[in-house]
Order: structure tokens, then C-alpha cells, then sequence
């Protein structure tokens, strides 16, 4: 995290919007690894002005990579995307390997007070995490968020969606809450176990009656991704599925206005 986490906004105005993105960065890398495209992403990303941007597949550090691109980062991904921009950010590493590690991402315009990478993984090589941040908001108690990469198997992703209800119901009962990433739910068993609580709704099933078809980027099929609330309104839900971000990642960001 790159600010003091004890410094509190207690004079700021009341905020009570917050735009939110969450987009896979695939590593900052065009779909099959063609191109390493992350500081067009960055571009793309900064466009939004979002006030949250939810990242998976986001890379730690990488050293192969670094020697073999010449614009690869001197910082982390998520420090490069965050830039001047974002002044908090938090990274869960959830997947090593002999290079480098790559896991989730938190930019946040607002102080993130306290965060942690719950392990979700079950069993085998595929490793995820659940990246809990706490954020002060000025005029909120704290205000929840929550970024998600959930496993391919879906006997997986049942268990690690009975993780995610055990966190949330950890947190105040009044707190807001913003659930955002990757849920690799395509046959959407999750959505459906995820709508029997009623305290949380998905923002484009609330608005268009299903969940966003997300991937693969150039010709969506799949309801990958979500954005999900837990005491807070969705507005304006985004599918970014035009140029630049059809080449951008495998997967098209997501945006919404999240009213506290």
C-alpha cells in the first residue's frame, strides 16, 4: 500500500458515489500472449477515472519477463497501473512460480485503512484469494472491498464461494460492501447459490436481468465477471466492450456507479 494506513479523511466531504472497474489484466498481455500491451492498458484504464479498480491476474514481479520486454515495469504491474492516480493500493499474491508471482489488485483513490489475502485455494496447483480491503470513505464508518479470482472447477468454486459468504457475514451488518473480479462462474451455479442471500445483489442482473457476457473479449459468450453489493445501489452498469479493450485482455472490464 503506498500511503500512510492510519490517515483518516474526517473533514472531506461526504462521498456517496464511487465509480468502480474491475478488469483481468491477463498479465498485460493481448489474448494467447500475442503482445505485452500493459501501458496501453494503463491509458485505458486511467480513462475511466474510476474511483476502484478491482484487478486479477495482475503480475507481482516477473523475472524473465522484465529482461525480455522492454517496456515491462520497474514496479509491480499494480504499482505502474496505480501511477499517480490511484494513491492506495493493495496486492494479494496468490499464484507463485520460479519467475515471479501474480495475483489481485486493489486501486483505490481512498485511503485503504487495513487489508489481507485470504487463501481460497482447495487442492492442486491452481491458487486464488479473496483481497479483503477496509477503505475509509469520507462519511462512512469503513466501507468493504472485496476482489475475487475464483477457480476454474466448479466443485471449487462452490467451496470458495462458502468462504466468501463466511467473510461477509464476519463484517458489520451496515457496512457496504463491493464484491468485484473474475468468478469463472460460466454455468452460473455461483450466481444462483450467490441470490439466495438477499442481502447482496449483482449489478447487471439487477439491471439487465443476467450477469454481463464478458469473455472471451472479441465476441463475449461467457458471464464471467461481477460486480455484487451488499448495502449499497448499482447505477449505469458498463460493459467497456468497444476499442481500445477488445484487445486489451481476454476479458472486457466491467464498470458500474455504486451509490452509499
Amino acid at each position: 500500500m503506498s500511503s500512510d494506513p492510519k490517515r483518516h479523511a474526517v473533514d472531506a466531504p461526504v462521498i456517496h458515489r464511487l465509480r468502480v472497474l474491475t478488469v483481468n489484466t491477463h498479465k498485460g498481455f493481448t489474448a494467447l500472449n500475442r503482445r505485452f500491451i500493459l501501458p496501453e492498458l494503463r491509458e485505458a484504464v486511467r480513462s475511466t477515472s474510476a474511483d476502484l479498480v478491482f484487478l486479477q491476474e495482475v503480475v507481482g514481479e516477473h523475472e524473465r519477463h522484465s529482461s525480455r520486454y522492454n517496456e515491462w515495469p520497474q514496479t509491480s504491474q499494480y504499482e505502474f497501473l496505480a501511477d499517480s492516480m490511484w494513491s492506495d493500493f493493495a496486492y494479494g499474491r496468490n499464484a507463485v512460480y520460479p519467475d515471479g508471482h501474480h495475483g489481485n489488485a486493489l486501486l483505490s483513490k481512498y485511503p485503504i485503512r487495513e487489508y489481507r489475502n485470504l487463501d481460497v485455494s482447495i487442492t492442486g496447483p491452481e491458487r486464488r484469494g479473496l483481497l479483503h480491503c477496509v477503505l475509509d470513505v469520507p462519511g462512512h464508518a469503513e466501507v468493504h472491498a472485496i476482489c475475487v479470482h475464483l477457480s476454474l472447477l466448479e466443485s471449487h468454486r462452490q467451496l470458495q464461494l462458502q468462504l466468501l459468504c463466511q467473510l461477509l457475514e464476519s463484517l458489520p451488518d451496515d457496512a457496504p460492501v463491493i464484491i468485484a473480479g473474475d468468478f469463472n462462474d460460466w454455468q452460473l451455479q455461483g450466481n444462483a447459490a450467490l441470490a439466495r442471500r438477499d442481502y447482496l445483489h449483482e449489478a447487471f442482473e439487477r439491471h439487465h436481468g443476467r450477469p454481463a457476457k464478458t469473455y472471451p473479449a472479441r465476441f463475449p459468450l461467457l458471464r464471467l465477471d461481477r460486480i455484487y453489493l451488499r448495502n449499497a445501489s448499482s447505477h449505469d452498469p458498463q460493459i467497456l466492450g468497444n476499442k481500445p479493450w477488445t484487445h486489451l485482455s481476454d476479458h472486457l472490464p466491467l464498470a458500474v456507479e455504486v451509490h452509499l
